[in-house]
């Protein structure tokens, strides 16, 4: 009897079972990128996370070692290395980007500084009895410019039983500033200003007493100091204004160090409330 016998010479004339065009080959490529790209998003989520971390963490250590310092009055030389340590570590996470005037534009209170200027205030408040000083904030306005804008230094302060505490009165000091290059700005200052005094309630008494009628004089006494205003524009001795180069080593949503070029000092800035001035 003959038996069928197929030579191993002669391929089959059956379809291959795996090809090119097999579904199940296909199926099996693309569970394999689907996998490979959710592998690529958790590491780059992870490293997101981690540099995110690191970073609050930076900032944070800042915060804390500028804490006890009276924004810089009563800093040690040793609490000094400390925060500029801390302020070269939060400064090393923008390194190389260019200012983002969206988030510049707003108010930012003062934290901390090294700024003779401004310690020479601080240190005036704290030897002299009647003289005080609150909260110090600078103001940006830039939302709506590409490489310039307007900065005021707003100085709360007061005149012990004469004026309110703390924000008896506005010192203000008003700048023009322009972007001169990737971090640093220009300002042009012109005009110092007195404002938005805030008399006492013993003055009042004193000017017009609760107990009689308040005169026409009085009432018009009252109403001068309350919208008493000065200011005197910034000229040095050859009557050109006065400038100086800021840069800004970091900025974010609620975090801005500067570093004053001409004048030395760095400042500590966190985001606060739109102040109206």
């Amino acid at each position: 009897m003959d038996l069928p016998f197929v030579s191993p010479l002669y391929l089959s004339t059956q379809k291959k079972a795996f090809n090119g065009h097999n579904p199940f080959c296909r199926v099996l490529r693309e569970d394999s990128c689907r996998k490979m790209f959710q592998c690529l998003a958790t590491v780059a989520s992870q490293t997101t996370q981690t540099y995110t971390y690191g970073l609050e963490t930076k900032k944070n250590d800042l915060l804390v070692a500028v804490q006890e310092t009276q924004r810089g009055l009563v800093a040690s030389s040793d609490q000094r290395c400390v925060i500029e340590e801390a302020l070269v570590n939060v400064e090393a996470y923008s390194m190389g980007l260019p200012i983002d005037l969206m988030k510049l534009d707003g108010t930012w209170r003062l934290q901390y500084t090294s700024a003779p200027d401004v310690l020479i205030l601080l240190e005036a408040a704290a030897r002299l009895p009647f003289f005080q000083i609150g909260q110090i904030f600078q103001k940006f306005e830039c939302q709506d410019s590409l490489n310039e804008g307007i900065v005021r230094n707003v100085v709360r302060w007061s005149i012990p039983s004469l004026l309110e505490d703390q924000e008896g009165a506005t010192l203000l000091v008003s700048a023009k500033f322009s972007v001169v290059s990737l971090r640093n700005i220009y300002l042009q200052f012109e005009e110092i200003s007195v404002q938005n005094i805030k008399i006492s309630e013993q003055l009042q008494a004193l000017i017009a007493p609760a107990i009689l009628p308040r005169s026409f004089l009085s009432l018009q006494i009252l109403q001068f100091l309350r919208s008493f205003q000065v200011g005197v524009p910034v000229r040095n001795q050859g009557r050109r204004g006065v400038g100086g180069l800021y840069y800004l080593s970091y900025l974010d949503g609620n975090m801005l160090l500067g570093r004053s070029v001409d004048g030395g000092g760095v400042f500590v800035f966190t985001k606060a409330q739109p102040l109206q001035c």
